[in-house]
C-alpha cells in the first residue's frame, strides 16, 4: 500500500485528469462557425432569427455555436450550420435554379457548383435563400439525406424573421 502522502497526489492526479477530461469533452460540443457582418435592419432581423431558432432540425439536436453571439446556430454531428446575414452566393444569377421550401425560396450548392436539380446530390449542400430581406445560409453535410429536410425545420422562422421581397417562382 502506498504511503498516505504518496497516495494523496495519485488522487489528486486522477482527480485533476478527470476534470480535464469533462472540460475537454465539454468544448467538443461546440461549433465553430465565421461570423458573418450585417447592418442595420439585417442585423435586427438576424438577431430575432437566431433567438427563435428550432431545438431540433431533421432529428438532429442543437448546438452551441462559436464565436458566442454569431449570428448561427448548429444541429447534429457532424453539424448542420445556419447563418445569417452573408452575402450572395457568387454563383447566384437569374437564371439559377430557385427551390422553394414551405414559401421559402433557395439557391443550392454541392462542393461550389450550383445544384439544377436535374441529378441527385450526394456531397455537402450549401443552401442560400432567395428573395429575402436578408441571405440566410444553411450547410447540410453529406450525412443527411435528402438535404433539403433540414430546410423544412427552418423554414417557419425564416418567414416570421425576414421579409420575402422578391418570390422565387
Amino acid at each position: 500500500m502506498p504511503a498516505p502522502r504518496l497516495l494523496s497526489r495519485l488522487v489528486r492526479v486522477e482527480v485533476t485528469v478527470a476534470c480535464l477530461s469533462v472540460s475537454a469533452a465539454g468544448c467538443a460540443s461546440d461549433v465553430e462557425v465565421t461570423p458573418t457582418s450585417p447592418l442595420g435592419v439585417a442585423a435586427d432581423q438576424c438577431n430575432v432569427l437566431v433567438d427563435h431558432l428550432p431545438d431540433q432540425v431533421a432529428g438532429q439536436t442543437s448546438r452551441t455555436v462559436q464565436p458566442a453571439g454569431a449570428l448561427a446556430g448548429a444541429w447534429g454531428d457532424p453539424p448542420i450550420v445556419l447563418r445569417c446575414g452573408g452575402t450572395q452566393p457568387p454563383s447566384l444569377r437569374r437564371d439559377s435554379a430557385c427551390f422553394v421550401v414551405n414559401d421559402v425560396g433557395w439557391f443550392a450548392e454541392e462542393d461550389g457548383k450550383p445544384v439544377t436539380g436535374t441529378e441527385p446530390v450526394d456531397g455537402e449542400v450549401v443552401f442560400t435563400t432567395i428573395g429575402r430581406s436578408v441571405y440566410v445560409e444553411v450547410t447540410v453535410p453529406p450525412d443527411y439525406q435528402p438535404p433539403a429536410d433540414a430546410l423544412i425545420d427552418l423554414a417557419a422562422v425564416i418567414s416570421a424573421a425576414t421579409q420575402d421581397v422578391r418570390p422565387c417562382v
